[in-house]
């Protein structure tokens, strides 16, 4: 079955981080919040926009994880129990989030070189892999340690198998 051009683009990028926009957006404000009050801003905001899905729980267990990160990158700076943004920081966070989010809307998802070179080298070594399963011997070549290299074999008792079943009868 081949895939339009569409579908392939579709689910090549995940969508816009709406939570992670909104921590930061709430955030840019003038103002340092405890969580609880930060969530009920958040939770609001997101039900406006229609986008507060997976119950209220989630939401609060996603937000923390998104605010957490957002400390540890240094968007966002944590006093005592109290969040307040970084303002250059969130200026630019915010801005590259505008810019992915316009790419994704118009519908440019396209890999950059990087990855598009990394791609091929995956691809080849796959490649390089099927013909190496299909030609390749599994002894190794007469000169190498694996081929020298002696492994103990462990042997056996021979009757063990009788004894531990008579065991089981006696036991029952």
């Amino acid at each position: 079955m081949v895939l339009s051009e569409a579908m392939k683009t579709a689910f090549s990028r995940r969508g816009p981080d709406i939570v992670t926009e909104e921590l930061a957006a709430v955030l840019s404000k003038s103002g340092s919040f405890e969580f609880k009050p930060l969530f009920e801003v958040l939770h609001t905001n997101l039900r406006a926009r229609n986008a507060a899905s997976g119950g209220e729980e989630m939401l609060r267990l996603r937000a923390y994880e998104k605010l957490q990160a957002l400390v540890h990158q240094g968007i966002v700076t944590k006093t005592d129990k109290k969040y307040k943004g970084v303002a250059s920081a969130l200026g630019k966070f915010l801005a590259t989030a505008a810019e992915l989010n316009a790419k994704f809307a118009a519908g440019i998802q396209s890999r950059t070189p990087v990855h598009a070179e990394a791609a091929a080298k995956v691809s080849a070594a796959k490649e390089e892999a099927v013909e190496s399963k299909t030609s390749a011997s599994i002894t190794p070549p007469k000169g190498s340690k694996i081929a020298k290299a002696k492994l103990p074999v462990r042997k056996t008792k021979k009757g063990l198998g009788q004894e531990g079943q008579e065991g089981g009868e006696a036991a029952a």
